[in-house]
């Protein structure tokens, strides 16, 4: 998970507490998903509720499936093909980049990118110990992704770029890795109504994955103004927040998860 080194002017988030706060809280859902204590469901059961195939989990490390924290299913939008070169932005412990991995088979490419030490050293570990060769972790944040500009088919990211206040910045990042007639397939939260500032300052609630979440059509409007072309939207209503402070903000100002798919236009 990411943060930028500044966020929107009109966001006066602390970025430096928010950053610490969400390297902790990933930090803790690498090494202890199963205590119970985080804002956000997690695991096996959710990713299938979500819509996971059984079968790709079945082939998936049982423990990056544990620490799976996202927040809907996109892979039938991202219709990924043998042989292409996947980013995965926010890449936790690995269980998308690993069903990436599934699905663009050994001649294909998948680099997961997370600022979560504790993220990439369990994914990196996992994607040995199971044989994904086709599969890296690097460190970086999402919007200054570590690689050179067209070279992935597709980008795809799960409950992550709420995470991030300057949201245009990490859109124009993904334009800019993808290669012509490359596509963005995602999950992410977003509200109905825009957050007042007792919500959109606390960093505690942005890295709850409340705080950060953009109103629904300034997002699509980013997603567009980076130059690609939104071609589909989806609710999770599957999605659900656990504690009560994010299961309010849920009720009163319409947050909840989206499935989306964009197209980088070709030359």
């Amino acid at each position: 998970m990411t943060v930028p080194a500044e966020p929107d002017a009109a966001v006066q988030v602390d970025v430096d507490d928010l950053r610490g706060k969400v390297q902790q809280m990933y930090e803790a859902v690498a090494r202890h998903p199963l205590d119970g204590r985080f804002h956000f469901e997690m695991g096996r059961a959710m990713a299938e509720r979500l819509g996971y195939r059984t079968a790709d989990l079945d082939r998936v490390p049982a423990p990056a499936i544990e620490s799976f924290a996202g927040v809907g299913y996109y892979f039938d939008l991202a219709a990924l093909a043998p042989g292409e070169r996947v980013v995965d932005l926010g890449s936790g412990s690995g269980m998308d980049a690993f069903v990436a991995a599934l699905q663009v088979g050994t001649a294909g490419r998948v680099v997961g990118i997370d600022m979560t030490v504790a993220q990439r050293e369990k994914a990196r570990r996992l994607a040995d110990a199971a044989g994904f060769a086709q599969v890296e972790f690097l460190p970086g944040f999402i919007e200054e992704i570590p690689l050179e500009s067209g070279q992935a088919d597709c980008v795809i990211s799960n409950g992550v770029i709420n995470l991030c206040p300057d949201k245009a910045r990490v859109f124009a990042e993904v334009a800019r890795v993808l290669r012509p007639g490359g596509r963005l397939a995602m999950a992410d939260i977003v509200t109905e109504l825009p957050l007042p500032s007792e919500v959109t300052c606390n960093a505690t609630l942005w890295a709850a994955c409340i705080g950060g979440a953009a109103q629904q059509d300034a997002y699509r409007s980013a997603v567009e103004a980076a130059g690609l072309r939104v071609v589909s939207v989806r609710e999770n209503p599957a999605y659900a927040f656990l504690s009560k402070s994010a299961q309010g903000a849920s009720r009163e100002f319409g947050v909840k998860s989206i499935s989306l798919a964009a197209a980088k236009e070709r030359i």
